[in-house]
């Protein structure tokens, strides 16, 4: 049983919480309409930065689960996140990857055996509809190509998070977090290159978004969110994930002045409540009665202690 779990919970949660700061940086401090460059220089330097501090490379089989891992977690799933936000106002865009939870609900049921609980479901509809009152609006358009794309984010994440449970890794944290960051740094770096051409020249604010997004929104936030998912369920872990609209909004708020309705803070309650309840544990039956060490029960008999001497149970 994890010792200290509600800490774990705690530094799990703060990986989607920096995710949820990185509209803020992206609008103030990044070049504009570079996102896939963005994805790029977030991924690759600081997946090196760790292979250089922990210098281990895969070895055998990881070769090809860090490259399905980092192309899951990071390369194809950041891609398909850009592409979503292009073609689809934010709030649409957030609301259809917020289906994430109830799909690695699913995915875990179906590879790594665990039950399906009813607590799970009304959770996962929960975040949906939260997220949902949180930042959609009324004028949103969709567009099928950005539907889709936001929905094949959702589903490549969530195997990702479920196949990262599924796979015990053989090295240490910060080093398999490194082989998937330089992956998916790979298969972005070509990607934004053809899409998006070479990088500008970058300012100081420039760097520092960079250096931000790269130091603690990758290397440190991936981190954390691997060290969760080593530590505790999936299920749990996914369910984190619906802090990162909720922080946000809360950013826009307080940063840009962005207005907060009615509507929106019902939304953020009840993806909050959503999160709580994914956590929530259901109560155990107590220790079964202990026999004492010197009455035994003889063979083909349960107990061969007279009837008035038995501990009761609930068949009493």
């Amino acid at each position: 049983m994890l010792r200290n779990r509600p800490a774990t919970l705690l530094l799990t949660a703060l990986a989607p919480a920096v995710w949820g700061s990185t509209y803020l940086v992206t609008t103030e401090l990044l070049p504009p309409d570079r996102p896939l460059t963005a994805a790029a220089l977030r991924a690759l330097p600081a997946g090196l930065l760790l292979l250089l501090i922990t210098r281990r490379l895969p070895s055998g089989s990881w070769w090809w689960k860090s490259l399905v891992l980092g192309a899951l977690n990071i390369g194809i799933f950041l891609a398909l996140l850009f592409v979503a936000a292009y073609r689809l106002p934010g709030g649409l865009a957030a609301t259809v990857g917020s289906v994430q939870p109830l799909l690695v609900v699913g995915l875990s049921v179906a590879l790594l055996g665990q039950r399906f609980t009813l607590r799970s479901l009304v959770a996962a509809l929960g975040g949906i509809a939260g997220v949902g009152l949180l930042v959609l609006r009324a004028d949103a358009r969709p567009d099928a190509i950005g539907i889709a794309a936001a929905l094949g984010g959702a589903v490549v994440m969530a195997s990702g998070v479920v196949l990262s449970k599924r796979w015990a890794p053989p090295a240490g944290l910060l080093a398999v977090t490194g082989w998937q960051l330089v992956t998916g740094g790979l298969l972005l770096a070509p990607t934004a290159l053809l899409a998006e051409g070479t990088p500008p020249a970058l300012t100081v604010r420039n760097l520092a978004g960079y250096g931000y997004l790269g130091l603690i929104g990758a290397a440190v936030a991936y981190a954390l969110w691997f060290r969760g998912i080593r530590a505790l369920s999936p299920t749990e872990v996914t369910f984190l994930g619906l802090l990162s609209p909720l922080v946000a909004t809360v950013l826009g708020w307080l940063a840009l002045g962005q207005g907060l309705t009615g509507l929106q803070l019902l939304g953020g309650a009840l993806a909050l409540g959503s999160v709580v309840l994914a956590q929530t544990r259901p109560a155990t039956a107590g220790p079964r009665p202990h026999r004492p060490a010197h009455v035994h029960a003889e063979p083909g008999r349960p107990d061969s202690r007279p009837a008035d001497s038995r501990v009761p149970t609930a068949a009493d």
